[in-house]
């Protein structure tokens, strides 16, 4: 089959070398033309995703147009917050309807709104169906065949079940769900707990420490999660549980790296300017905190990376916030 993926920073040059794998061709769309040609030269992408080869069945391009052109598939994984502009300049490109695979793990800051709800708003009837990939995903382990297992979501479950068939191998499994808000908001969510888990990390604190953020991180996770419709066993499954303990314990996660550079007391604006990768938790921790004041879910440790990230609080004043708040019963 044929796939236009949207999005050639590290995730997106991974999943195109994942569903190469898997026996399509794929057509690979780089906002930065100079990202396209230094993939057509070298084989690689050398900006985000070095030393891995890129096969002959995938196709570089800065062109949307041409990206429109090549598939009525599209693999989403623009940063959550471009993603709206980008499918709106790819949606006059579109000659009939498509489906649509998002791995943009973010909530829209300004709508608060879930890539799902984003692309239904810009495709209207131009969006034939919609699923959302999800799970422990490394883009570098996945690029080098490391046995890889994730989640792919859909209303529409033909869809789910034609997107999973597509893109599984030996190297990377998929399981399908119905439970499209619950793997967004997982893969979302869990972000904000990563940055928390890097902070614990900076502090030099222990093992104790992050077994704790873990679990009441998905706590919270899931409290939010049901409340917005998503389903508690999603929470528990790879979406969920999985995505956040790699995230919160890998040293390749963007956003743990965050949080150990503010642990070890450096400021968001020297992080970002030095960095060259989005860190989604970022922004998402301005969006989770909103939606848990509009829907009254008590969210203490996104709130706390809140005030750390956009406060100016310390790590260590958040921690204390966090283990002198009430005593309560565990499971309320």
């Amino acid at each position: 089959m044929k796939i236009s993926i949207i999005g050639a920073g590290a995730f997106g040059t991974a999943m195109a070398i994942a569903a190469e794998r898997a026996g399509n061709d794929v057509m690979l769309w780089a906002h930065d033309p100079e990202v396209s040609a230094a993939i057509r030269e070298t084989g690689e992408n050398p900006d985000y995703l070095p030393r891995m080869g890129i096969g002959p069945r995938i196709t570089p391009t800065s062109d949307l147009e041409e990206a429109a052109a090549f598939s009525d598939t599209i693999f989403m994984v623009a940063p959550s917050h471009v993603y709206r502009e980008v499918l709106t300049n790819l949606r006059s490109h579109l000659r009939g309807p498509v489906k649509v695979i998002s791995g943009t793990k973010g909530i829209e800051n300004e709508t608060l709104e879930r890539m799902s709800q984003i692309t239904s708003d810009v495709l209207g009837d131009r969006l034939r169906a919609f699923a959302v990939l999800s799970g422990p995903t490394f883009a570098l382990e996945t690029a080098r065949a490391d046995p890889t297992v994730a989640v792919i979501a859909s209303s529409d479950t033909d869809f789910a079940q034609e997107a999973q068939q597509m893109l599984s191998s030996a190297a990377f499994r998929l399981y399908h769900s119905s439970d499209v808000v619950g793997v967004e908001l997982g893969g979302s969510l869990k972000n904000v707990i990563a940055i928390a888990a890097g902070v614990v990390e900076g502090l030099g604190l222990g093992h104790n420490t992050n077994a704790a953020l873990i679990t009441r991180g998905l706590r919270e996770m899931t409290r939010l999660g049901v409340a917005l419709g998503g389903r508690l066993e999603t929470f528990a499954g790879l979406a969920g549980m999985g995505d956040l303990v790699l995230t919160c314990t890998g040293a390749l996660s963007r956003n743990r790296t965050v949080g150990v550079l503010l642990g070890q007391g450096q400021t968001l604006d020297d992080i970002l300017r030095d960095a060259k990768f989005v860190a989604e938790g970022i922004k998402t921790s301005k969006s989770a905190r909103q939606l848990a004041d509009r829907h009254q879910i008590e969210m203490p440790i996104t709130a706390e990376m809140y005030r750390v990230i956009y406060e100016g609080a310390t790590p260590r004043e958040g921690i204390q916030r966090l283990m002198t708040r009430a005593l309560k019963a565990e499971v309320a």
